[in-house]
């Protein structure tokens, strides 16, 4: 018996022996097709090409021979034959290939676009020739609840005379003006400048020429430079706009030139002039006023200087006024001046922003990476025969190892191109987006530095990714070629690998999924925020009289009444009025202190003062809540009279009735009648508290700019335009600015919350979907490598209900681990989200259940299609097959 036993061992022995020759032989005929394919197209005959080929794989021994001669092949070589065999393999796996390449896509088109904001915005330096040692001047009085105040000619000619740290001081402010000579009267955003100040920031001219000292002179010919989007706005970029005239401001103004694509700070303006052209900032007594203010600064420091350094030059200049000038600025007050980076400037509304979207981005890349690293997983699963027969050709760990990341280099290189053409097409949409936080936007492209970055990922990517499976292939050895299953058994440290992945990509998952989440609930809570009053059908638009025409109060109150009179008999129109603003539109709020008759005016009180004509509060729908409303018969020969809103009567009168009561401008000269009370109204911004606001007739105080509002039957745009035709009929050089609905408005004040939330929402879902799709495929992979353990268990007793359940069992664990590990980690980077919520904190207990929730069932769904495969098995074929 046992020498009949051992012929049958022998005999089995050989028969494995004669099998494992023989599928050897199969896998060098593979390759030797393969170096003849690779011959042929290197331009060889074929006789040539097999003669080659053989050379390399003319049998096992040979082969090793050819193994290790290649080691001595020129590294540049030996690359590109491991680029044509990665090419070669990647092609046959098709399935494998397109689903890799489309997730690493995702993630890295994600952050190529996202980089290009951040590059663009945060990291380039200024594009002016001088921008690294451009400066904002500001200055203030902060303890005296003056932070930010504006600039007089006497103080910016002291800055000058007296500062030693800078090259050049130079002045700025913004103002509407008309302009006539063209088909119809075109109100311009003006900026008015030191004649230096392009020059003080190394800009030069795209057509034309820039402003000269001359231009600034006392009576000197009036000159404009257009910016360079007006000129292709308004021009369609004529050259020959140059040396063409205009009448502004009853002057004639020449275009001079035509300014490059820049970034404008602090407003955005259609064309500049200098001092002397503005009819303001010329007047002799504002140039002599030390408390008339208006002007912005920038200063160009000198080389060397630092902002520390100016700032305390200004300081003492400022200083020495304060010393002077005791009456302007009283000893009580710490004035101080500061220089600040302008860089800084530009960027401070957008860096929290910027920042988290590079990290919801780079989360995104994270998930990509750990789901094509289990796909790697996975795919050496079916590869360990391949790997093992090219071990036994001679192939060592380290070719064996280049060869695999070669493969994943690959993958990442395809996933990067395809992820450039993703971000180039998404590019648009940031653009818009990022322009609500910073006038950088127009930089923002896809750039060298951008394709280096992409370039980088993509390396990282191939090394990450493929390190693990490269890593994971130097388990695979000739020994493999032994196993008399054409299955190959997961050891446990690959499980653990695995399982270590998934968990990973459930946690970031998470992290992603919180921070889309809090800007939802954020956004939301904003969005049923009550505004005070009733955006629909409300028709609103600027106007900017032309001072040198309505240059009186009667003149300026006929042009508003007659206007007002029309519009009220026009069909389609329930109500119109005017305000000097109206809300959300974000201008800055004409704020004064005032006297309370019977307080003590040691410390007045100060309120935002709101000048509108009657029918304001029934047009936009603000409720009167005490008192009247405005009427034709409050005019300027009548007392004086005002409304305040519902915080401004608690603040300053607390429980007493506000109606009836006087108030003072003037300290005590004049006084003025609380006659009602309305609501509170979100001017500022719906997530800012209301002000405390006064209310006065137009009639009272006709201001030259103003807004008009007009509540419809119909829908509001249908009509504006023969509105403005009735503005032309009351004087046909009088242009109508910033045309739209108060709906538009609002929902314009909240798109750049909406935007944050839609963008995060969008890299959330990304991270869902391929994360959920990661570990249904890693699940579908263990169900196949368990199919005999599981048909084992299913004919010794096993119901498939256990089976489905010892499935899904698996996934819950890993996912509930996840869950732990997102939640540990949400509750410390959520904090960094702080500044961009509103009315919602950021462990808000509801978005994180609501999340755990979606997460968890997301990943139990991705497990119960191979949990249901795996009860479905059919326990006969399943041993059969082993």
């Amino acid at each position: 018996m046992k020498t009949l036993r051992a012929l049958f061992l022998r005999l089995g022995g050989l028969f494995h022996k004669e099998q494992r020759d023989r599928e050897l032989a199969e896998e060098i005929e593979s390759h030797l097709q393969m170096h003849i394919e690779d011959n042929l197209r290197s331009g060889m005959t074929p006789e040539e090409a097999r003669r080659h080929a053989l050379i390399k794989l003319g049998g096992i021994e040979s082969t090793k021979e050819s193994y290790r001669d290649r080691r001595g092949l020129p590294v540049l070589e030996t690359f590109l034959q491991d680029l044509r065999f990665g090419a070669r393999m990647l092609r046959r796996n098709p399935g494998f290939t397109a689903v890799a390449v489309l997730t690493l896509a995702l993630g890295i088109g994600a952050n190529s676009a996202i980089f290009s904001v951040v590059n663009a915005v945060l990291l380039k330096p200024l594009p002016y020739e001088n921008g690294e040692r451009m400066v904002l001047v500001k200055q203030g009085a902060p303890r005296a609840g003056f932070p930010d105040v504006s600039f007089s000619v006497p103080e910016i000619l002291d800055y000058r005379a007296q500062n030693r740290s800078f090259d050049a001081l130079v002045e700025y402010h913004s103002m509407a003006f008309i302009l006539l000579g063209r088909k119809e009267p075109e109100r311009v955003m003006t900026g008015v400048v030191s004649w230096n100040f392009f020059d003080a920031f190394g800009v030069k001219p795209l057509l034309g020429r820039a402003f000269r000292a001359d231009d600034e002179k006392t009576g000197a010919p009036a000159v404009l430079l257009l910016t360079y989007e007006y000129w292709i706005r308004s021009f369609g970029g004529d050259p020959t706009v140059v040396n063409k005239t205009f009448t502004m401001n009853d002057r004639l103004h020449t275009v001079i030139g035509v300014l490059p694509p820049l970034p404008q700070y602090p407003d955005q303006n259609d064309v500049y002039m200098p001092t002397t052209a503005c009819p303001f900032r010329s007047d002799p007594q504002m140039m002599a006023n030390r408390s008339d203010r208006m002007m912005s600064v920038f200063g160009l420091m000198k080389p060397g200087v630092s902002l520390r350094q100016a700032t305390a030059d200004l300081n003492s200049i400022i200083l020495n006024a304060q010393r002077a000038y005791p009456d302007v600025y009283p000893p009580s007050f710490d004035v101080g001046a500061w220089a600040l980076s302008l860089r800084e400037q530009l960027t401070q509304n957008a860096r929290t922003t910027m920042l988290v979207l590079l990290g919801a981005a780079g989360f995104v890349l994270l998930i990509a990476c750990a789901n094509v690293t289990n796909l790697n997983l996975a795919r050496m699963v079916k590869r360990e025969r391949e790997l093992a027969v090219r071990a036994a050709l001679g192939a060592g760990r380290n070719r064996l190892f280049r060869q695999l990341l070669t493969e994943s280099f690959l993958l990442a290189l395809a996933g990067a191109a395809l992820g450039l053409v993703f971000a180039q097409n998404g590019l648009s949409l940031l653009v818009t987006y990022v322009a609500r936080f910073t006038p950088r936007a127009g930089e923002i492209h896809l750039d060298g530095t951008v394709l280096l970055f992409t370039l980088g990922v993509a390396v990282l990517v191939s090394l990450v990714s493929g390190s693990v499976a490269a890593l994971d292939s130097r388990g695979h050895n000739i020994g493999n070629l032994k196993e008399g299953s054409v299955q190959s058994t997961i050891g446990i440290g690959r499980r653990r690998l695995r399982s270590v992945l998934i968990i990973s990509q459930v946690a970031v998952s998470f992290l992603l999924l919180i921070g889309a989440g809090l800007m939802l609930r954020s956004f939301l809570k904003l969005q049923h925020v009550n505004p005070g009053f009733e955006p629909e059908n409300v028709l609103t638009m600027r106007l900017n009289l032309n001072f040198t025409k309505y240059n009186t109060d009667d003149k300026r109150r006929a042009f508003y009444n007659a206007l007002l009179e029309r519009l009220q008999t026009q069909p389609g129109v329930l109500s119109a009025a005017a305000g000097m603003t109206f809300p959300l539109i974000g201008m800055d709020p004409m704020s004064n202190d005032f006297t309370i008759e019977g307080r003590d005016s040691a410390s007045l009180p100060i309120g935002d003062f709101r000048v509108v004509t009657p029918g304001y509060f029934q047009t936009l729908r603000i409720p009167l809540l005490e008192g009247r409303d405005f009427t034709h018969q409050d005019r300027q020969d009548t007392p004086p009279v005002a409304i305040v809103n519902r915080t401004a009567a608690h603040y300053f009168w607390g429980t007493q009735d506000p109606v009836g009561k006087r108030i003072s401008t003037d300290k005590g000269k004049t006084w003025i009648q609380i006659v009602g009370v309305v609501g509170d109204v979100k001017q500022y911004g719906l997530d800012k508290d209301a002000s405390d606001e006064i209310y006065v007739p137009l009639n009272d105080s006709p201001v030259m700019g103003a807004s008009l509002v007009v509540k419809t039957a119909v829908e509001p745009m249908s009509i504006a335009r023969r509105i403005i035709q009735h503005i032309y009929e009351i004087d046909p050089d009088q242009p109508a600015a910033r045309v739209q609905s108060l709906e538009q408005v609002r929902a314009e004040s909240i798109a750049a919350p909406r935007l944050t939330a839609n963008l995060l929402g969008l890299f959330a879902l990304l991270a869902l979907a391929i994360a959920a799709a990661g570990i249904g495929g890693v699940m579908a992979l263990s169900v196949s490598q368990r199919t005999h353990e599981i048909g084992v268990r299913m004919a010794i007793g096993a119901w498939p209900r256990e089976i489905l359940r010892m499935v899904l069992g698996q996934g819950v664990v890993l996912t509930t681990v996840g869950l732990i590990l997102g939640v540990l980690g949400a509750v410390g980077l959520t904090r960094i989200l702080q500044g961009l919520l509103f009315e919602v904190t950021p462990t808000d207990p509801l978005t994180f259940v609501g999340v755990g929730a979606v997460l968890a069932i997301a990943a139990l769904s991705a497990c119960y299609v191979p949990a249901r495969r795996a009860a479905r098995v059919n326990p006969t074929v399943a041993l059969r097959c082993e």
